[in-house]
């Protein structure tokens, strides 16, 4: 029989890695740290965070960037046919209402939803390395382009906006096709969350620093170094990256062979060793799924998809969890400020505040649970369960009381709910590389579509209960949010599933 066909079959008996049985028989012990797949996921990790950094951008330049009331035009420079103003330090200020900032700020959600869920399909067949860095690359020149086009009118600003949106929805959607390949089960909370945190720390550098580069040299600055720092990060993006181990020219044998055998469903001895020479001769570089035709063909089993409800176990808990998040990075600020007269922005690291309390949840999740599963103390579906639970009622249970309390209790009850919903990412949130591995980036660019809309929405429905009364509207809100939250929990909590579905299962030795 041909090696690849017995390795097949030996594969189809073998046990199925979700519940981490026999990990310790079947692979080495392979030390974690200082390791090549630890290596990726920091590199997804700064990736991410530079993206974040050059989204948050405007929000915190867009002050600085606004002529306000009272500010005078220091410029002797004529601003006839030419939009922007300068003020005594050189910098320009535009008077742009509030509409029209809000259109700005959303703008790059708008390219998001466009790009997110196409790239996640596009990842799979082609891989992440080449769609994410090239994406990477145009997001970080049109970064540093911003200011050049504030000048030259809004329909430029707007127009990079919307691109540069584009071009992090890819991202967005990509990066998820490197842990079917990279992440082992036991280790996979650990490295996608690892690489998803990168988006709350960059975020958390933005707003410490943002402050002082509006100050001096100005506003622009923010755009060209973060653009810049993108720029330089492509260069070593390509150089170290690779969509899969195989290929990778620093990892070591014995690593190789571990995320090798743990992601392709605890392969034995026996099928390495038929498979090894086959491997080196024919070029394959992982046990990867494909059609059933044995093409080199990535068909999306899209209808059964959307039959199964452990898919929309996944999809509409993350539209319920932002909902409550868009309130808490959106609305929050103007409740303390109404009701409480403090408004937080004017203290940088207490804005910061939640989001590295965040940073910190997401990381000591991801251990805990990797823990409960490489101990065999909780199965995998009970791993994600326990912290989608409590993911969404502690943050719900806190949110509710916000406005009963005074305003310090307040804040804390923020950065306590803030960061407990960040345990989400070690249970549902990543719940895609569980019962779809192959498939994990599609519906990973799916949950972000869902999360970009009720986001969208989020803020159009409390804008509606503030309006009608003040006093009750923002009880009314947090009454509804958290509701929503809760909703999405008890749905997880009951049709929620960690098995590999039968429309993502395919136990074939392919080229990628």
């Amino acid at each position: 029989m041909d090696p690849l066909e017995t390795a097949n079959t030996l594969m189809r008996e073998s046990t199925n890695p979700q519940e981490g049985e026999g990990s310790k028989e079947q692979h080495p012990k392979v030390k974690r740290f200082c390791s090549v797949r630890y290596a990726m996921a920091i590199m997804i990790h700064l990736c991410n965070l530079v993206v974040s950094a050059q989204n948050f951008s405007l929000s915190i330049a867009i002050i600085a960037m606004v002529k306000h009331p009272g500010q005078s035009n220091q410029s002797n420079v004529s601003t006839e046919g030419y939009p922007g103003a300068t003020t005594d330090t050189g910098v320009p200020v535009y008077e742009w209402s509030s509409e029209i900032q809000g259109f700005l700020l959303s703008a790059m959600i708008g390219g998001t939803l466009i790009t997110t869920m196409p790239s996640g399909y596009f990842a799979g067949v082609l891989g992440g390395k080449k769609l994410s860095g090239l994406s990477l690359l145009i997001c970080s020149v049109l970064s540093i382009l911003i200011p050049l086009a504030a000048d030259y009118g809004l329909s430029y600003l707007f127009l990079i906006r919307i691109v540069q949106g584009m071009a992090q929805g890819i991202i967005f959607g990509a990066l998820p096709s490197f842990w079917p390949k990279w992440a082992p089960p036991l280790e996979r909370t650990q490295l996608s969350t690892i690489g998803f945190s990168g988006l709350t720390m960059g975020n958390f550098i933005i707003i410490l620093v943002g402050g002082f580069l509006c100050e001096s040299p100005g506003w622009p600055s923010m755009f060209y170094i973060s653009g810049g720092i993108g720029c330089i990060y492509c260069i070593i993006w390509f150089s170290l990256v690779y969509d899969d181990p195989m290929n990778h020219p620093f990892i070591n044998e014995s690593e190789k062979e571990y995320i090798i055998s743990s992601v392709t469903g605890q392969v034995p001895d026996k099928v390495k060793q038929l498979t090894s020479s086959h491997t080196a001769s024919k070029g394959l570089s992982c046990l990867e799924p494909k059609s059933p035709d044995n093409s080199s063909s990535w068909s999306l089993p899209f209808k059964a998809m959307i039959k199964t409800l452990a898919f929309w176990a996944i999809i509409v808990p993350s539209f319920c969890r932002f909902w409550l998040i868009s309130n808490f990075t959106i609305s929050l600020p103007s409740l303390l400020d109404n009701m409480f007269e403090l408004n937080i922005k004017r203290t940088g690291f207490l804005s910061a505040l939640p989001l590295i309390s965040s940073w910190v949840s997401m990381t000591l999740g991801s251990y805990i649970a990797d823990f409960l599963l490489s101990k065999k103390i909780l199965r995998l579906i009970r791993v994600r369960k326990l912290f989608t639970f409590l993911g969404m009622l502690l943050p719900s249970l806190f949110t509710v009381a916000i406005p009963y309390v005074n305003s310090i209790t307040a804040i804390t009850f923020l950065i306590l709910a803030n960061s407990l919903s960040h345990l989400c990412y070690s249970g549902f949130m990543i719940n895609p590389l569980d019962i779809a591995p192959r498939y994990a980036s599609f519906i990973m660019g799916l949950q972000t579509v869902f999360m970009s809309i009720s986001a969208l929405i989020s803020p159009i429905v409390t804008g509606y209960f503030i309006k009608q009364d003040a006093a009750t509207g923002w009880k009314n809100v947090f009454f509804l949010s958290s509701a929503i939250n809760l909703l999405g929990m008890v749905f997880y909590l009951i049709f929620g599933q960690a098995d590999i579905q039968d429309w993502a299962k395919d136990h074939r030795l392919t080229r990628f």
